[in-house]
């Protein structure tokens, strides 16, 4: 229970990655910490890439990044709209400016990108966004998972044990 009173954000939307929603959402739980799924509408249901299928808890525009620990962004399509949906973008920015810890795996560096968090961070990513993080000011290297200062990023799927590792170590500081 490394993680008991802390509360955790799970962010879905549309396509996301199955693996890199699901896994965190349980890890965070298994851990101990109070998880919600946050997505553009409460109570809507976001379908996975793979089938499988996420209920928001809240909105986006609900939740107070003060009250929250910690963040996570899945991968898959799913970064693609969220960037779109201001309130899902400002919870990115208000959570990292917090000092919180804010995690994005695979496609997910869209979403610091989009919250205009990344100038001078060193960040990883799946290689695919490498130039659009590099655009957007960070560093971009080839690691499994990269933390800099409280932004956490990993590649894909493959990098999830690491990726958890990572966010409970790095939320035990705050």
């Amino acid at each position: 229970m490394e993680l008991k009173g802390k509360k955790a954000i799970v962010l879905v939307e549309q396509m996301y990655n199955d693996y890199e929603f699901i896994y965190p959402l349980y890890r965070l739980r298994e851990a101990g910490a109070e998880t919600y799924v946050v997505g553009p509408e409460a109570g809507k249901v976001y379908p996975g890439k793979e089938g499988t299928s996420a209920k928001a808890d809240l909105a986006s525009a609900d939740v107070n990044a003060a009250d929250y620990s910690i963040l996570v962004i899945p991968g898959g399509y799913a970064p693609d709209h969220m960037r779109r949906n201001k309130p899902m973008v400002e919870l990115v920015k208000n959570m990292y400016e917090q000092g919180k810890i804010v995690a994005a795996i695979c496609h997910a560096g869209w979403m610091p990108a989009s919250a205009k968090i990344l100038k001078g961070a060193r960040v990883t990513s799946f290689i695919a966004i490498k130039d659009d993080l590099e655009h957007a000011g960070a560093t971009w290297v080839d690691e499994e998972v990269v933390i800099d200062r409280n932004l956490i990023t990993s590649r894909t799927p493959d990098d999830l044990p690491a990726f958890m590792r990572a966010i409970i170590s790095e939320a035990q500081k705050i």
